[in-house]
């Protein structure tokens, strides 16, 4: 750490003592609130070069001071740490902060539901990949990257890196590691028995080759320009350490199949995805809580994962963290991340309200906004109302139930069409989103960040008309003949439908007041909660007769480069749609699965034209148009209401906490917002 002579102290005053030493101080504190008309190409960050010659100055790099300490705690890290200089980039992302210089320390305390359940607005803390969307969501700039640039037809991406980016403990990450990351993770079939379709473009898989240690070249068999947008808003981090992992990788190290033999593991793949973390997720359960190993797979990321149990888990900052601040100081200040799982929500609440959270967004809802509000001041912390992107809850019905007599019903579009018009959406407001949203039907592209979906789109069928909805089930021959107030499906049966739910999706006021309009009209549903980790079990099972959830990755950014809310079975793993056996139809040619109707089909030809375009031309509109004109006509998702508002909460003592654009997971919640400059106003 570069130290302060005693005899400067008057002149360099307590700024420069903060961030640590002379050198930091001949470089003049940028903030966002004072940046001195300095300018960057991207918004809010520098390359160091563009810096030092922006402001006239080098800049010199000091530490966390504790950080020896927290290395200590990071197994498999070297036990003595060469200096700050050595261990950054030898070009460093300079990072711009909101309000004010930082300093370092402290513990962030987070909550979640459980290890895999609420826990991604916590990993958005410590995340990173090759570019990042700037907080106007709408620009994208540079992360782990330094700079990329496409070939004419968008089937090429050549990205620069960081020269002398290092893991966290210490090992050079090069464009081998992106490289690897493919070819022997994604693409081998010990991994991923098939290649996930994420990576797969028209039916085939992308390329990566590492060109030299800093050049990765990307290959595309069609055109991909929404590619960059996956780098800006996905979870999966395209690198992986091919130091670490490759000794149990059986392409690598003819030993790794013992090697898992000896640990309990049938092949040599399943001990590697103990450390990759279930494939790419990162919140899984680690080698720590599994008593595999005492070591967690290095990282790129701000914080590196070092205690872990059923309790919740532990982080502390990188040591080898590529950024700093305009005054040279290491990000991130924050020195540790402690996350605890608490299933109850009115646990979690109790925790919110006593100020116990530092900061929570994540399956915090608009019905519980008067409880946060009044006890700000009691838990010295602030409560934003940030808009709502991919918000707008579905109810989804299981066109290919496994009993058959309800997979005519559910495929019958007036049974969707009674179930959507059957619904009380102004009341729902009121009672759920305290007046606050709009009564909106379910489209699979955010209306916020597209220019494709029309009023019209978003009216469809959301009038109040319990006649009409009684109409539509008179017509479909779903009567109470026994007038129990229950109609009858066309075996005899009482037609009942079961909603399993998990609080996590959707605020659980908002199932009781949709029971209560389904049973006006003779549609009885029981409602059970479950955990997320048995709700997404059961969906993708296809065991259940309707799936509820917020209707993200329908975002502009998302949809450009993820098909997955666009045609069956229109979600993922994390959010079941509908349509399963549809989609295993599509997937094997037409050898499993059930046949899916025209339209259905139509939609994967729509989706893989729609990936091809860039996102906001006039030809990716005219197709995106299309893609809605299908889903609304269909109502394979019945939406509620759009355009809320919602909740996040910020202990008053963290700071350069910026107010949020939007919150969503959409742009990887607070990805955008540089989370590494914040920090705690006393350090601790």
């Amino acid at each position: 750490m570069n130290r302060v002579s005693p005899y400067a102290l008057p002149v360099l005053g307590l700024g420069a003592l903060l961030t640590g030493g002379i050198a930091a101080a001949q470089c003049p504190a940028l903030t966002l609130a004072d940046d001195q008309g300095i300018e960057s190409e991207h918004p809010q960050q520098f390359e160091l070069a563009e810096f030092q010659d922006g402001a006239g100055c080098e800049l010199g790099f000091s530490e966390n001071p504790a950080i020896a300490e927290l290395n200590a705690r990071i197994t498999g890290n070297p036990e003595t740490l060469p200096p700050v200089a050595e261990r950054l980039p030898s070009e460093p992302l300079v990072v711009v902060p909101y309000q004010s210089i930082g300093r370092h320390g402290g513990t962030l305390d987070g909550l979640s539901n459980a290890t895999e359940a609420g826990t991604s607005d916590l990993l958005s803390i410590r995340h990173v990949n090759l570019v990042r969307y700037s907080d106007d969501l709408q620009t994208i700039v540079p992360n782990v990257a330094r700079s990329w640039e496409w070939n004419d037809d968008y089937t090429e991406l050549t990205m620069v890196l960081r020269e002398g980016h290092k893991w966290s403990d210490g090992a050079p990450f090069t464009a081998e590691d992106i490289a690897f990351w493919l070819n022997d993770l994604i693409l081998n079939e010990n991994i991923f028995p098939s290649t996930p379709t994420t990576w797969l473009f028209d039916g085939e898989p992308m390329g990566a080759e590492a060109v030299d240690e800093t050049t990765i070249r990307f290959t595309f068999p069609v055109p991909t320009p929404g590619i960059l947008n996956r780098f800006a808003v996905s979870y999966i981090q395209p690198f992986q350490p091919k130091h670490f992992l490759s000794q149990f990788h059986g392409d690598y190290n003819d030993t790794a199949q013992s090697l898992a033999e000896e640990r309990g593991y049938e092949s040599w793949g399943e001990l590697l995805n103990v450390y990759y973390g279930g494939s790419d997720w990162k919140d899984v359960p680690s080698p720590l809580l599994q008593g595999v190993d005492d070591q967690v797979m290095p990282t790129l990321e701000s914080h590196i994962l070092i205690e872990e149990s059923t309790e919740g888990r532990r982080l502390v900052a990188n040591p080898f963290f590529h950024m700093v601040d305009t005054q040279g100081q290491q990000l991130p200040y924050i020195s540790e991340i402690d996350e605890r799982y608490v299933p109850d929500k009115e646990v979690r609440n109790l925790r919110i309200t006593s100020g116990a959270v530092d900061y929570k967004s994540q399956n915090v809802f608009l019905e519980d906004f008067p409880l946060y509000k009044e006890n700000e001041e009691r838990g010295n912390y602030s409560v934003q109302l940030a808009r709502g992107l991919g918000e707008n809850i579905f109810y989804s019905f299981n066109t290919t139930h496994k009993d058959p007599v309800l997979r005519e019903i559910f495929n019958d579009v007036r049974f969707r069409q009674a179930m959507s018009v059957a619904l009380d959406r102004e009341e729902i407001n009121e009672l759920v989103y305290l007046g606050q949203g709009e009564p909106q039907q379910s489209v699979p592209a955010d209306p916020n960040t597209v220019g494709f979906v029309t009023d019209e789109h978003l009216n469809t069928l959301i009038q109040y008309d319990p006649d009409m909805a009684n109409q539509l089930l008179d017509e479909m021959g779903l009567t109470d003949s026994d007038n129990d107030g229950v109609r009858e499906r066309p075996d005899g049966q009482p037609l009942v439908l079961q909603l399993a739910f998990s609080n996590q999706g959707a605020p659980v006021r908002l199932h009781e007041v949709v029971q209560g309009h389904w049973a006006d009209v003779g549609v009885r549903m029981d409602a059970r909660e479950v955990t997320s980790d048995e709700y997404r079990a059961s969906a993708q099972a296809n065991d259940l007769d309707l799936t509820v959830w917020k209707n993200d990755n329908t975002s502009g950014p998302t949809i450009s480069q993820e098909v997955i809310m666009l045609a069956p079975p229109f979600g993922d793993q994390f959010n079941p749609g509908t349509g399963f056996e549809w989609a295993a139809w599509i997937r094997t040619d037409g050898a499993e699965g059930i046949e899916p109707p025209d339209d259905a089909k139509r939609l994967v030809e729509l989706a893989s034209e729609f990936q091809q375009l860039p996102l906001g031309s006039e030809e990716s509109n005219r197709v995106g148009a299309e893609i809605v004109d299908i889903h609304v006509n269909n109502l394979w998702k019945i939406g509620i209401i759009g355009n809320v508002v919602t909740p996040a909460i910020v202990h008053n003592d963290l700071k350069n906490v910026p107010t949020f654009t939007a919150k969503t997971y959409d742009y990887y919640w607070v990805y955008p917002y540089r989370p590494a400059q914040w920090y705690f106003v006393d350090g601790e």
